[in-house]
């Protein structure tokens, strides 16, 4: 990871890191596949739930003072309804799931195993406070979707190889204004699981 500094934090420990992780959020999830039109009073908003929280945590990346990344998660039974109920509905015990926020790094931060320890510093976390699953979710868009770059290459494989596997019958939307549009629309979720035991 070269110079990069990866640490953690929890709860309002981020209070500092607040606002430059509310723009690193806009910046990184403006890119395909999230394609995020992003908002700072709605970032403040999202980002409130996870400092409010004592359970979550955040694994911050550093180029010198410089937030490059970011990765989040809290327990899922603390997460809004719209994520817990699928986990509900298909018999699953939330009180035992950790649930990743995000992950976003900065492109040209890429490529220097820094989202490998993103995972690694969540899964540690995790298992330290006794939860048994991990849990996160990607947007899911059609494969010819007319902003797809050519040449991506969605993280799936990165996924994979991390042990996360995908769970069709685990979806739910989630509504944004994408770049380029006039209203907030829902878009299809689908969560990734891996199991810590």
């Amino acid at each position: 990871m070269g110079d990069i500094r990866v640490t953690t934090c929890q709860g309002q420990a981020i209070a500092p890191c607040l606002d430059a992780l509310a723009r690193l959020r806009i910046r990184v999830f403006r890119d395909f596949p999230y394609l995020y039109d992003g908002d700072l009073a709605y970032e403040a908003e999202y980002l409130r739930r996870y400092a409010e929280c004592p359970d979550s945590l955040f694994v911050l990346a550093f180029d010198g003072e410089t937030l490059v990344g970011a990765a989040t998660g809290m327990p899922l039974v603390d997460d809004v309804e719209a994520f817990r109920a699928p986990f509900e509905q298909a018999g699953h015990d939330i009180g035992k799931v950790f649930y990743y926020g995000e992950s976003v790094l900065l492109p040209e931060y890429r490529g220097r195993g820094i989202g490998k320890a993103f995972m690694t510093e969540r899964e540690r976390h995790a298992a330290r406070e006794g939860f048994e699953t991990v849990a996160f979710f990607a947007v899911e868009r059609p494969d010819d979707h007319p902003l797809k770059p050519e040449g991506y290459v969605p993280l799936h494989g990165f996924w994979h190889s991390r042990g996360y596997r995908r769970h069709p019958e685990l979806a739910t939307t989630f509504r944004w204004k994408d770049v380029g549009e006039p209203d907030e629309t829902d878009k299809p979720m689908v969560f990734w699981l891996k199991s810590l035991d």
